[in-house]
């Protein structure tokens, strides 16, 4: 403060030398310096919130899977990219595909199981599965993975050694064919020299694979069969829970990493209780909108760190440009800037 006291007077004096010298006539040998350009660096706006989408498996139970992507356009939360294991890759294909919540439902509620199931008796299994292939093809109008109208992923796994596959290339109903076939019920799936069963085994609601994808937000669909100290009805209910069983601790795990997870409550649908699509449908919705404070509240909360984050980064900007257009000053206005009469770099940075 008392230097600032002390340089005041010296700066008027230099001010005023350097505007009599102009006044004596005297012509400058070089010319005048431009003003540097004080900071001026427009505010960036956050990114938007890409919603993704996990689909679980779950046979009959996945017509759930529409109700939920009903609420969730219905609320402004269209997601983005989407990822499916079993009856969630059927959906998800679709979806992705580029039909909504509603095209979806007609589909569904004028499926003949006909047009997907094809009997043959086989040591690999009772369904081939090349009818659930050829569905899902038409139904895309035959675009391949990388074609989808929304980035989209089905999970299945390699028989020959267990491990997790994401199919995000190629036929897209022979990726959703190996996501779906059920060990003991569907044929595995022969892709390349491998050979895939369902992804329910190793990842029964796809949250890594929807975040893979790029989601900010993940909403996991999970509708899988929960050991409830009941026996099992049928093969396909034995079978069922085996696999929901095998898969619960890797599904416990990879349901944690999720932002949102929603369970319709269709533990009671049969696997192959087609009948019932229109109360799992129901289901899937009366769960999204149960769902939708928690759904609001966590995107309301990644916008806010966001809108902070770029608000930080602005502000270094602003310092950076603020320090630069200080060094560009003369030495003249450097002095008058130390008396306070120079305001050339007034946009002072934001604190």
């Amino acid at each position: 403060m008392r230097l600032h006291t002390l340089l005041r007077p010296l700066a008027l004096a230099l001010a005023v030398a350097g505007l009599s010298a102009c006044g004596g006539g005297t012509a400058p040998s070089q010319p005048a310096a431009a003003a540097p350009t004080a900071p001026t660096t427009p505010a960036a706006a956050p990114a938007p919130i890409k919603v993704g989408i996990a689909l679980g498996g779950g046979a009959a139970k996945g017509f759930a899977h529409i109700g939920v992507i009903k609420m969730l356009e219905a609320n402004g939360y269209a997601p983005a990219v989407v990822s499916g294991t079993s009856a969630g890759a059927v959906v998800g294909a679709l979806y992705a595909s580029g039909m909504n919540a509603f095209d979806m439902q007609e589909k569904a509620v004028a499926l003949d199981e006909a047009k997907i199931r094809d009997l043959q008796l086989s040591s690999g299994g009772l369904v081939v599965g090349k009818k659930l292939e050829d569905y899902v093809n038409e139904q895309v109008g035959r675009k391949t993975l990388e074609q989808m109208a929304k980035p989209f992923v089905a999970v299945a796994t390699r028989l020959e050694d267990g491990e997790r596959t994401v199919f995000a290339r190629g036929n897209t109903g022979q990726a959703v064919r190996a996501s779906s076939s059920v060990p003991g019920v569907f044929q595995p799936v022969t892709i390349g020299k491998y050979h895939f069963v369902d992804g329910g085994i190793v990842s029964p609601v796809p949250v890594d694979a929807a975040r893979q994808l790029g989601a900010d937000v993940v909403v996991a669909v999970d509708i899988s069969n929960k050991a409830r100290g009941k026996t099992p009805g049928d093969m396909l209910g034995t079978l069922g829970q085996s696999i929901a069983i095998m898969g619960q601790k890797l599904g416990e795990a990879e349901l944690a990493r999720a932002d949102v997870v929603i369970r319709p409550q269709v533990l009671d649908i049969g696997p192959a209780d087609f009948a019932q699509r229109a109360s799992a449908i129901l289901e899937g919705e009366k769960a999204a909108l149960a769902a939708m404070p928690q759904i609001r509240e966590r995107i309301a909360q990644l916008q806010a760190e966001r809108a902070r984050a770029a608000q930080l980064a602005q502000e270094k900007v602003r310092e950076a440009e603020y320090k630069a257009c200080l060094e560009k000053r003369s030495s003249l206005q450097k002095l008058a800037g130390m008396a306070g009469m120079d305001d050339s770099c007034a946009a002072t940075p934001a604190k």
